[in-house]
């Protein structure tokens, strides 16, 4: 089964290639071009994919023919080549949902995010399914970091796997990058993150956010949350998590499956912007926001923003 396996990845990052020839990208207008004055940023993100390798079958359904990772790695890579300084994150749920992730317990999905050169991704609940032996157990595949700052695993065997942050360098430029998880109770099987401590996401975002910004000095703090886009009851999401921290430039969210057209800008506790996006599910969107920072006052704004369906024609970015 193994050897079986291992023929048919080769196989399917063979047909990456030849997809190229069906896939096209629209012209992206950018305000920002990289300069000695000034620096561009493009974050490229998703979120949900839920092992979806394959586009969705032509059978009728709302989402027949769209997402499919061989066309977003085309899609990615061609914009690797235009823009000079491009980070791909991920919030998480990047497995169950199809029978790669049964037969093959997220080796599948991590091996291929990691040929697709993503930089970071977070932990959804759906990461817990095979409990945290699967979890440990799939984790060596993926050649990018999983940011968890508010779960607690010093006393499991995830102990020293996973991050609470990084910072990343792109000319000049520091970008911090945390990550927070939803509350695990009601939603995965309790011997499933046995040990597994929850720490509140809005005093933990805070507390990471400050070091980020403060201390080590980034030009852009960006969060990536699997706590929801929003909720009637008052649980903690993505808008609350916005209006209630300080220093969060951009948060990347997921659970949700929110299909957002455009990001939205929340007023955080020092009246400054927070960005929330989020791109749905499945891998049928790819997000994308370009920023331009300028060297001397340090001073960004974001330029462009909104997200591409993968399909077997891609379209420009919607906006």
């Amino acid at each position: 089964m193994e050897e079986l396996h291992a023929i048919n990845r080769r196989n399917f990052l063979k047909q990456a290639g030849s997809l190229a020839a069906l896939s096209s990208l629209g012209s992206m207008p950018l305000a920002a071009m990289a300069n000695d004055e000034h620096v561009s940023l493009t974050i490229l993100h998703t979120n949900d994919v839920h092992s979806r390798i394959e586009p969705f079958p032509m059978d009728g359904s709302r989402n027949q023919g769209l997402g499919g990772v061989a066309r977003r790695a085309t899609l990615v890579e061609r914009i690797r080549s235009e823009q000079p300084n491009v980070l791909l994150l991920d919030a998480g749920d990047t497995v169950q949902g199809t029978p790669y992730f049964n037969l093959f317990g997220g080796k599948v999905e991590l091996e291929l995010m990691s040929k697709m050169g993503y930089d970071a991704s977070t932990f959804g609940n759906h990461e817990f399914d095979n409990g945290l032996e699967g979890l440990a157990k799939m984790l060596p595949y993926a050649r990018f970091p999983f940011l968890t700052a508010n779960y607690d695993f010093s006393n499991t065997i995830l102990k020293g796997k996973t991050r609470d942050y990084i910072i990343f360098k792109k000319q000049g430029l520091r970008i911090g990058v945390f990550g927070l998880g939803i509350q695990l109770d009601g939603l995965v099987d309790p011997n499933h993150y046995r040990d597994v401590h929850y720490l509140p996401p809005i005093d933990t975002a805070n507390a990471f956010a400050n070091r980020l910004k403060h201390d080590y000095k980034c030009s852009l703090v960006v969060c990536l949350s699997h706590l929801g886009y929003r909720y009637s009851d008052g649980q903690v999401s993505d808008q609350v998590l916005a209006a209630n921290t300080r220093g969060i430039d951009l948060i990347i969210g997921g659970h949700t499956h929110t299909f957002m057209p455009q990001p939205e800008h929340i007023r955080n506790l020092d009246g400054e912007i927070t960005t929330v996006n989020q791109v749905g599910f499945a891998g049928i969107n790819l997000g994308r926001l370009d920023y331009q920072f300028e060297r001397q006052s340090g001073k960004k704004k974001l330029v462009t923003a909104g997200r591409y369906e993968i399909s077997e024609r891609l379209p420009a970015l919607n906006g």
